[in-house]
């Protein structure tokens, strides 16, 4: 990220923004978990009830998993934003309190479109 961030200090506000470089960068985070889920009908309902969470923060997620792995990465729904760390804090109490999930690595933000 460094190496994005010196290379764009030169370049125009119109070309950073189409990039998503600098003050347009859209972060972003990863969780992992491990689950305890006896069917495909429970990983539904796990999985419904997590969007649910997601989208009332206003964040999308992209990954998956079954009954026994979950891995994702969160975003935010809207152009250029990010998440907050507000929303990391209730998504890892989201899933710390459900008695299905277990070892959860939630990550820092990180740019969205160049950590990769």
């Amino acid at each position: 990220m460094n190496h994005v961030n010196k290379v764009s200090r030169s370049r125009s506000k119109r070309l950073r923004k189409k990039l998503y470089l600098d003050e347009y960068a859209m972060l972003g985070f990863s969780f992992q978990c491990n689950l305890t889920l006896k069917d495909q009908i429970q990983f539904d309902i796990f999985l419904d009830d997590l969007l649910g969470l997601i989208a009332l923060r206003n964040l999308v997620l992209g990954g998956g998993g079954d009954t026994e792995h979950f891995n994702a990465f969160i975003t935010s729904s809207k152009r250029y934003t990010s998440p907050t760390n507000e929303d990391i804090s209730v998504i890892k109490a989201w899933l710390l309190a459900n008695n299905k999930v277990s070892n959860i690595l939630v990550g820092k933000l990180v740019d969205a479109n160049y950590s990769f």
